[in-house]
């Protein structure tokens, strides 16, 4: 039976806000660095995007009790904007393959807000393409960070050197069953079509009366058929938009957003990040889908729009959909730090 929602759930560490501080800094510094280099604000993580698409979101119908909760409550359609982007806080050459990301912002949104989010409509789900975080809680977030913030600034070319020498350990790893995060994160990431990914929460939220992880997995067959498709970045520093803006110039997409409820708190813990709940447990059940016709999948223009002058954070949201756990705590201050910066360094507000 789904676990219900209760704030005891949760357990901070009694240094936590100790360590958020020490991983708002080393963000800052990876901010500071790359506005040094470019002249110009850009995302502390996730800094380059690939696409950057509009559609709507629908709920689907005949949902049962337990998933018909917080905005799945009922059937209801929502425009929706989506940013897929890969991890570093610079805005590398797409030869240097480092894991993605998929931000999510539904607009229009009613609910009780979450506080410091009460002057926006939207909700956001931020989500990367594993099911589990690379570090369990925020300690260990701080530890690796500082790992990525200490490569910022560091020659492409060796940037490169080192990503196809770690794509080719990641793929020893693989071979015998295996798969490294660390590996992933610092450049050994397989380059397949970003389209073809399927994303993760990795951390839990509240649904609505219970609690739960989401996914966006490809569904149309246009898409699927993408899956694990090498992109050939060589000579391409901007591979992925291409490719992405070869689809979408010809066709739309559709992918499944679905829910894992959480059923055991000992085999799905809320304050270790980096563990996978088991599907065979709780599997994800798909509660809506989105829909996005073929239009420009990334151009000048909608950088301004949505790199710019949009935000996406799991604190952009409703009380139904409040993020748990150390990671999800931890995105709140440095997220919004993050978008002060880029704010007041480019002087333009940005949204949520």
């Amino acid at each position: 039976m789904p676990v219900r929602y209760a704030p005891s759930l949760e357990s901070p560490q009694p240094d936590e806000a100790e360590t958020i501080a020490e991983l708002t800094q080393a963000l800052r510094h990876i901010s500071e660095t790359t506005f040094e280099d470019y002249g110009h604000a850009v995302r502390s993580v996730h800094a380059k995007g690939h696409a950057l698409l509009k559609g709507e979101l629908r709920v689907l119908d005949h949902l049962p009790p337990t998933l018909a909760q917080g905005m799945f409550a009922r059937p209801a359609t929502y425009k929706v904007v989506l940013r897929f982007s890969t991890n570093p806080g610079d805005v590398l050459d797409d030869s240097v393959s480092t894991p993605r990301g998929l931000a999510v912002k539904v607009l229009e949104v009613e609910g009780p807000r979450l506080p410091g989010s009460d002057t926006e409509n939207s909700q956001d789900f931020v989500m990367a393409n594993a099911p589990a975080f690379a570090a369990p809680d925020p300690k260990a977030f701080a530890k690796n960070l500082k790992l990525l913030a200490a490569t910022t600034d560091k020659p492409q070319g060796l940037k490169k050197v080192i990503s196809a020498t770690l794509r080719g350990a990641e793929k020893v790893v693989e071979t015998f069953g295996g798969e490294s995060a660390l590996l992933k994160n610092l450049g050994g990431q397989p380059n397949t079509h970003i389209l073809g990914e399927t994303f993760w929460t990795q951390a839990p939220l509240r649904y609505g009366d219970y609690v739960a992880k989401l996914s966006v997995a490809p569904v149309s067959p246009a898409l699927t058929a993408l899956a694990g498709t090498e992109i050939k970045a060589g000579g391409h520093p901007d591979a992925l938009r291409e490719a992405v803006n070869a689809f979408f110039r010809e066709q739309g997409g559709e992918w499944e957003l679905r829910a894992q409820l959480l059923t055991n708190p000992e085999t799905m813990p809320i304050e270790d990040s980096s563990v996978p709940w088991p599907e065979e447990e709780s599997p994800y059940v798909a509660v809506a889908r989105i829909s996005l016709p073929p239009q420009s999948g990334w151009d000048e223009e909608r950088a301004r729009e949505i790199d710019d002058g949009l935000s996406f954070s799991p604190w952009h949201g409703i009380e139904a959909h409040r993020p748990l756990g150390g990671i999800m705590r931890a995105r709140r201050s440095t997220y919004e730090d993050s978008v002060r910066f880029r704010a007041s360094h480019n002087g333009c507000p940005v949204h949520g």
